[in-house]
């Protein structure tokens, strides 16, 4: 199950389509969902999590905190709205599409997959990519 949490003015429309969307990408990759947590929060208060927990003194759109087990996908995902609509502007990208390509972004760390060498942020990158072809089919985007 798909939880949505908001520490900031955002709130996202059209929940429903966002978890059967991500429900479909889990699925796809031979992984059940358990309770992820997703919540959206600013610049500053994803900075404090980014240094506490992480020791990095830097922005970031997403932190995920996995809590999986042998069984589910369990997990905290926290998502700055500052970043999403900075990240957008420097994309050419709208609201939406970064929106979503960021939260598919931390369900796919929770189903194995890395970012931190060029090979792992290509293939991210190309999830990411057919994750959001399966939400425009899906909902005819």
């Amino acid at each position: 199950m798909f939880l949505f949490f908001y520490n900031t003015n955002f709130t996202l429309p059209n929940k429903r389509p966002v978890k059967k969307w991500l429900t479909e990408v889990v699925k796809q990759t031979h992984k059940k969902v358990g309770q992820i947590n997703i919540v959206f929060c600013n610049d500053e208060q994803l900075l404090v999590l980014n240094k506490q927990f992480l020791n990095h003194n830097a922005l970031t759109d997403i932190l995920t905190f996995d809590s999986s087990d042998k069984k589910f996908l369990h997990a905290d995902i926290y998502i700055s709205i500052d970043r999403v609509i900075e990240n957008a502007r420097k994309y050419k990208n709208n609201f939406e599409e970064e929106l979503r390509r960021v939260m598919v972004h931390g369900i796919l760390h929770l189903c194995g997959y890395k970012d931190k060498k060029i090979v792992d942020r290509q293939l991210m990158k190309q999830k990411e990519d057919e994750a959001l072809t399966i939400f425009n089919s899906l909902f005819n985007y």
